[in-house]
């Protein structure tokens, strides 16, 4: 004779959950950006959160713009995060390229004043099409002026200035002058440990 089964009660592991609050830190105005549920508040550590330049600021413009944070510690039910880097979307990198344009690509590890690294990659796009002679040349001046712009910043000012795109416009305008210039966008950051 077969034995009946015994039932195993199922347990509700949602409703063992809090809810956090994650915000920005404070170079981004402390802003909410979310909500994320945890059973215990040291699990939420290192957990990754990614925003548009849109929700954060509400400038439709900058829509494109995705930033990186990481929870790096919890206050109560609030969960602070840090920079870890920004992108920019791909389909917004392809809208800038053209046929008879040179896509030029450079990326440099750069220390700022308070010995903070961070990993840089700029794309700039020219009117015609260039000599690759003119291609290393653009790209090693921009590279320069990554490493000078940032050695005379803090952090939270070089992140702001590469987010907001003011970075991307001094490098276009003294790039200009080696070669004609659609577009130059700092399409990656990333924060280096």
């Amino acid at each position: 004779m077969a034995k009946a089964k015994a039932r195993r009660r199922v347990r509700d592991t949602w409703k063992e959950k809090s809810w956090y609050t994650i915000k920005t830190p404070v170079n981004f105005e402390d802003k909410e950006i979310g909500e994320t549920p945890a059973k215990d508040p040291e699990l939420l550590i290192g957990r990754g959160v990614e925003v548009t330049m849109r929700e954060l600021t509400g400038d439709f413009s900058k829509q494109y713009i995705k930033l990186r944070f990481e929870i790096d510690n919890v206050a109560g039910n609030v969960a602070n995060t840090k920079f870890t880097g920004h992108k920019t979307t791909t389909d917004y990198v392809r809208s800038m390229i053209r046929r008879g344009t040179s896509r030029i690509d450079a990326s440099a590890i750069v220390k700022t004043k308070d010995d903070r690294k961070l990993k840089l990659q700029v794309l700039a796009v020219t009117i015609r099409r260039a000599k690759s002679s003119q291609q290393r040349y653009m790209r090693k001046t921009i590279e320069d002026l990554l490493v000078e712009a940032a050695a005379e910043r803090s952090f939270d000012d070089l992140v702001k200035v590469c987010v907001n795109g003011k970075l991307a416009s001094e490098i276009y305008h003294n790039a200009k002058k080696i070669y004609p210039l659609k577009r130059v966008e700092i399409i990656k950051s990333k924060v280096i440990k």
